[in-house]
């Protein structure tokens, strides 16, 4: 068979936001050939996901039933496997997430699966798949295409889609067919510690001001938190900055940093390098201001000024009394 197959992700008895993320990358694929798209779902009650997973575009929910309250990756290998084994997906679409991680290398290396790892980007053409994911410490993009692989498997970053609204679809649900046993459960879940996400979310923020190397002085990062704040928007960066110190790890957007898709993004300073461009091209309106008119960020932005980016922000802290 072809298709798609999005493996949802549930995590304390609720949907995460990737399962809808793949849902838009996998109905994209299927609207470029790669045939239905079907969803996977498996939790203790999977039948309470159905209807909020039954968004347009999906053809068929599966359920699956875990004895577990929690995420076990043994478990939840084993359900994704013979899932894949039944239908003979083209395509199978999960989460690069920690969750996903813990058994996604595995299925593919049992079923013959190509496979392939933080993906930000994929197309179906002429009965292929390709992907693209960062390279070298994310200094390039590299597409990756699956020769003598009839089914691929890929764990897709989070932000790389744009997440549906939930519902609306007319999808079938049906019983996965697969009865997963505790027993069959190698490790124990003793609890959760949720990882420090840094000082601030920047994936959720609708306006984000983004500096790059063209802020050169570190004593003026303060200057543009403070326009940031004055103006509404969360203050991010590109690498170089992240490198030097100048700003936490959490604010950097790019191949190697967060994946961020705002209302208006505003790049000061930011040359546009295609690392850095792979993590903000989906923002729905980008601003760059940069003296180099041949910068490759003018080639995605809706408006641009080729001006000194301190120019630029006092003229804007003046007008907002910042």
């Amino acid at each position: 068979m072809s298709g798609v197959l999005v493996v949802a992700e549930v995590r304390q008895g609720a949907l995460r936001d990737i399962s809808f993320e793949l849902l838009a990358g996998g109905a994209q694929l299927a609207a470029s050939g790669a045939g239905p798209l079907r969803v996977l779902v498996i939790a203790g009650d999977p039948a309470a996901h159905a209807e909020v997973l039954n968004v347009p575009g999906v053809e068929e929910i599966l359920t699956v039933t875990s004895p577990l309250e929690h995420f076990e990756a043994h478990l939840q290998g084993r359900a994704v496997s013979e899932v894949i084994t039944q239908l003979q997906p083209a395509v199978v679409l999960a989460g690069h997430t920690v969750d996903s991680m813990g058994f996604a290398a595995a299925v593919a290396a049992q079923l013959n699966l190509g496979f392939a790892s933080d993906v930000v980007s994929l197309s179906f053409d002429d009965g292929m798949l390709q992907a693209q994911r960062g390279s070298y410490g994310g200094r390039l993009v590299a597409t990756i295409d699956f020769p003598g692989r009839e089914r691929v498997m890929a764990l897709v970053r989070p932000g790389t889609y744009e997440a549906p609204l939930p519902g609306g679809g007319s999808a079938t649900v049906r019983d996965g067919g697969v009865t997963l046993q505790a027993s069959q459960a190698a490790t124990e879940h003793l609890g959760f510690i949720e990882a420090d996400g840094g000082d601030i979310d920047i994936t959720k923020a609708d306006f984000l001001l983004a500096i790059g190397r063209g802020v050169e002085e570190e004593s003026d990062v303060e200057k543009m938190m403070e326009l940031a704040d004055a103006i509404g928007a969360t203050l991010v960066s590109s690498r170089p900055l992240v490198d030097a110190g100048w700003l936490p790890a959490s604010r950097q957007v790019g191949q190697s940093g967060r994946t961020v898709a705002p209302k208006v993004y505003l790049a000061f300073g930011i040359s546009g390098a295609v690392q850095h461009l792979m993590g903000m091209r989906k923002s729905q309106t980008i601003i760059a201001v940069n003296t180099n008119a041949s910068a490759p960020i003018f080639g995605v932005a809706d408006y641009g000024a080729v001006a000194d980016l301190h120019d630029v922000s006092d003229a804007l802290a003046e007008h907002f009394g910042s």
